[in-house]
């Protein structure tokens, strides 16, 4: 689905979440510190640790996430699970 098919408050909340951002910014950092990794799965557990500890920093709730969930469920109904 185009991006411009939203209405602007959806938009609004799809491109200034910095979540997404702020990820890939410490596994980057994470991969930059170390040179090479012994296997694929020692790089899947570096991540997975990362991902826990980062996620820990979000503590602000995403703006008008309620209205652009709620679109997100009418129009995706069958892919997206509202807990």
């Amino acid at each position: 689905m185009p991006f411009f098919d939203y209405p602007p408050d959806i938009r609004k909340v799809i491109y200034t979440t910095n979540a997404i951002e702020s990820v890939n910014m410490g596994l980057r950092k994470l991969t930059k510190n170390r040179g090479s990794f012994p296997s694929d799965e020692a790089l899947t557990k570096l991540f997975y640790l990362a991902l826990r500890n980062i996620s820990l920093k979000w503590t602000m709730p995403i703006r008008d996430w309620k209205a652009a969930l709620t679109r997100f469920t009418i129009q995706f109904g069958e892919r997206i699970c509202a807990h």
